[in-house]
């Protein structure tokens, strides 16, 4: 079963409305988990039960529901409200070590007998690969703790409205050059989510997710600008107040106006924690099992390898209590645990699945559906420290375009932020493009801000690179 309500309201024009334009009295939506989290175990047994009964050698299956509320504003409007209840069942089965899935949105005993059906059929039109099966049972999770990542509150609309209100009404208020707003969003979501397969291992996760964001426009007589912010958590209580995030993207909008390229030269460039992560999901796509099996890697073979400084540390923690992603087993059922991923700069280990470790010769890592809770050791200097340090330099706080060549490493990305003189911020960049190789930018980090950002799964702070080209006019 699927369903999706949408309410939406043309949005209006001009800087300021004359009256608030609120959504339509509604009652509060609850859920009853419990029942909700049964409900997935029972799927999964009966596809799994349906899969041994028509021959399957194993199999295994994934099951999730999710619910939330959505709502967005723009100049004091509505602009759309949204309520979305969906569930979703994955069946993989084997034939030997042939392998079929199939998936549906449908929870009755029919589709899930359908979707079994034509798993197997897929299954016996594919050819056997050795690296296929389910994971050996004794790595397999045994204890699942509580992460304390539950945290329900009736979906009110009302309420998440007032708030997308005083997020946009913060932002327009902050500065008179905050001329327009392209909307303020509050959402509240629920999932649970359940795995189990044929060598006995049921087990579901749950979680609950609050989200607010703006994003405003500036203009001035050099042009206009655009720039937001957001904020995210388990617990809606833990959520900055609305005026805080309204204000942060209206003091990082105004920010920005007056920008303008700056001469090609090699500088040393600070990534903030927002613009750094993306240098390490280059990283893992690197060590990803996927990359290094198919050879399309600048990190090939790298295990032991010295690819960051000596002072350089990752790891990942997945037990972590409140954490974005914690989880006591992988997407193929494997028990999770705290490991490092670069230690001493060096490559402790790749990023693995069951099948991506077999097709190396390797044992998983507990990696199958990415990392969790990665975390890059922050340093001690603070961020107004590290750029103090810069004679002349480049804060990167947008990356736009994808010039990433995972093969090699060779790295061209546009990008905007703050050109540096002195130690100090001068003046606003846009239209720039920063330039290396991955290898050669990893190699030359030269400190860490104490600044890692904790909404994210993947926690990065803000990273100094020594030196990299900045091409401008």
């Amino acid at each position: 079963m699927s369903e999706r309500t949408t309410s939406r309201t043309l949005q209006p024009t001009g800087r300021r409305p004359a009256a608030d334009r609120r959504p339509a009295p509604a009652t509060a939506v609850t859920l009853d988990a419990e029942h909700e989290r049964a409900r997935l175990h029972e799927v999964i047994e009966l596809a799994l039960a349906e899969a041994r009964r028509h021959g399957a050698s194993a199999a295994e299956a994934g099951a999730g529901f999710e619910q939330g509320l959505n709502v967005e504003v723009r100049l004091g409007a509505l602009e759309k409200l949204e309520y979305t209840r969906d569930h979703d069942l994955a069946v993989t089965v084997y034939l030997g070590q042939a392998k079929g899935t199939a998936s549906c949105a449908d929870f009755s005993p029919g589709a899930v007998r359908e979707t079994v059906a034509k798993a197997l059929a897929i299954a016996r039109h594919t050819g056997d690969d050795p690296a296929n099966g389910l994971a050996e049972p004794e790595l397999m999770a045994g204890e699942f703790p509580d992460f304390d990542l539950y945290h329900p509150e009736p979906f009110d609309q009302d309420q998440l409205f007032a708030r997308a209100l005083a997020v946009e009404r913060a932002g327009l208020d902050a500065d008179s050059r905050i001329s327009n707003s392209e909307g303020a969003a509050v959402s509240q979501s629920l999932a649970i989510g359940a795995y189990g397969n044929t060598q006995g291992f049921l087990a579901s996760e749950w979680g609950t997710h609050y989200e607010q964001s703006v994003s405003l426009i500036a203009g001035d007589g050099d042009g206009m600008q655009r720039d937001y912010w957001w904020d995210a958590n388990r617990r809606s209580a833990a959520l900055e107040a609305p005026e805080a995030t309204g204000e942060t993207a209206a003091r990082r909008t105004v920010a920005r106006l007056g920008a303008r390229q700056v001469p090609t030269a090699v500088v040393p460039v600070l990534f903030t924690p927002e613009t750094a992560r993306s240098l390490i999901g280059h990283l893992l796509g690197a060590l990803g099992g996927g990359a290094q099996y198919r050879k399309s890697s600048f990190l090939l073979d790298s295990i032991g390898r010295q690819i960051f400084p000596e002072w350089f540390e990752i790891v990942e923690y997945p037990l972590l209590t409140g954490g974005a992603r914690s989880s006591a087993f992988d997407g193929d059922g494997v028990a999770t645990a705290t490991r490092p991923l670069i230690r001493g700069g060096r490559v402790e280990r790749y990023l693995l699945s069951c099948y991506s470790a077999r097709r190396l010769g390797l044992v998983t890592t507990a990696n199958a559906g990415g990392v969790r809770n990665l975390v890059v050791t922050p340093g001690r200097a603070s961020r107004e420290a590290l750029i103090g340090s810069l004679q002349r330099g480049l804060i990167v706080t947008e990356l736009m375009g994808q010039g990433v060549n995972p093969v090699t490493g060779d790295y061209s990305r546009g990008a905007a932020g703050q050109w540096v003189e002195n130690g100090v911020p001068v003046h606003p960049v846009d239209e720039v493009t920063i330039a290396g190789n991955l290898s050669d930018m990893f190699h030359n980090i030269a400190a860490l801000g104490d600044d890692p950002d904790p909404r994210v799964n993947i926690q990065t702070p803000s990273i100094l690179l020594g030196r990299m080209t900045v091409a401008g006019h």
